[in-house]
C-alpha cells in the first residue's frame, strides 16, 4: 500500500528528468493511473512504460502535448479524465529555460533577450500552468480522493540569477500562482516545490556545453551545504508527499529542495 493509493495523476513534462521521476514514483507509491504528457512522443511513451513497470496495478497513458497551444492543453486534460474516469492529482512540471533557446550567453540578459524567447518561456512556464489548472479544476473539484495540485517552481523564483530573466520571473509567478490557486480552489490543495541544481538531462547538457564541465559543476554546487547534485528521485519523493493524503493539512506553500544553498549567503571552498 502506498500514500497515493487509487489516485489518478496527470504529470506534464514527464518525458525525462524530474517529470519522469515523478511519474514513476507516483506509480511506486500506489497511484492507480498516471497520464504522462510531453511534447516528445517517444519520451512520453518511454515514461509510460516505466510507470507500468513501477506499479503492479498502475495504468499509464502517453499524451503528446504542446503546452504553448491552448487547445492541446484542454485536450490533454480531457483525455486524461475520459481515459481514467476523472482526475485526482495534477503535477504542473514542464518548463523551459533561456539557455535551451539561445546559444550565446550575451543574448540572455534582461536587455538582450529576444522577445520571442521571453514569450516562449512565459507560455510554457507560467501561462500553461494556469491553463492546465483551469481545465483540470472541474475534475479536481469532483474528486473524492484528496485532490491536489503540485507545481514545479525553482530557487530561481526566490532569488536572482544572471542570464535567466524570463525563467526566474516565470518561476516566481508559479510560486504566487500556487498561493492564489490554493485560495480559489480550496478544498483542492495546491503546493509547489523549488529545486536547486538537479542532475537532469537539461543540467547535463548545460555542463557539457561549458569549457570545463567539472569546474562548472563545482561552481554551481559551491553554495550548497550538501556538496553534490540533487537527484530527480529525491525531488519526486517530495512531489509525491505533497500530492498525498499525508500532506492533507498543507496547502498554499512552497518547499525548497536545494541542498541548503539558500540557507546562507556563503560559498564553500
Amino acid at each position: 500500500m502506498g500514500s497515493l493509493d487509487g489516485k489518478t495523476v496527470l504529470v506534464t513534462g514527464a518525458g525525462q528528468g524530474i517529470g519522469q521521476s515523478i511519474a514513476v514514483q507516483m506509480a511506486r507509491q500506489g497511484a492507480a493511473a498516471v497520464a504522462v504528457a510531453d511534447r516528445n512522443e517517444a519520451t512520453a511513451a518511454e515514461t509510460a512504460d516505466l510507470v507500468r513497470a513501477a506499479g503492479a496495478e498502475a495504468e499509464a497513458e502517453a499524451i503528446v502535448c504542446d503546452l504553448r497551444d491552448r487547445d492541446h492543453i484542454e485536450a490533454m486534460v480531457a483525455r486524461t479524465a475520459e481515459r481514467f474516469g476523472g482526475l485526482d492529482v495534477l503535477v504542473n512540471n514542464a518548463g523551459v529555460i533561456e539557455a535551451a533557446l539561445v546559444d550565446r550567453p550575451e543574448d540572455r540578459a534582461v536587455d538582450t533577450l529576444p522577445e520571442e524567447v521571453w514569450d516562449a518561456v512565459y507560455e510554457v512556464n507560467l501561462k500553461a500552468v494556469w491553463l492546465t489548472t483551469k481545465f483540470a479544476a472541474p475534475h479536481l473539484r469532483r474528486s473524492t480522493r484528496g485532490p491536489a495540485i503540485v507545481n514545479t517552481a525553482s530557487v530561481s523564483g526566490l532569488t536572482g540569477f544572471p542570464l535567466a530573466p524570463a525563467y526566474g520571473t516565470t518561476k516566481a509567478g508559479v510560486i504566487h500562482l500556487t498561493k492564489v490557486t490554493a485560495v480559489d480552489l480550496a478544498p483542492v490543495r495546491c503546493n509547489c516545490f523549488c529545486p536547486g541544481v538537479i542532475e537532469t538531462p537539461l543540467a547535463r547538457d548545460f555542463f557539457e556545453a561549458a569549457d570545463d564541465r567539472d569546474a562548472m559543476e563545482r561552481e554551481l554546487t559551491a553554495p550548497q551545504l550538501v556538496r553534490r547534485l540533487g537527484r530527480p528521485e529525491e525531488v519526486a519523493k517530495l512531489a509525491c508527499f505533497l500530492a498525498s493524503d499525508d500532506a492533507a493539512f498543507i496547502t498554499g506553500t512552497s518547499y525548497v529542495i536545494d541542498g541548503g544553498a539558500l540557507a546562507w549567503r556563503g560559498v564553500r571552498e
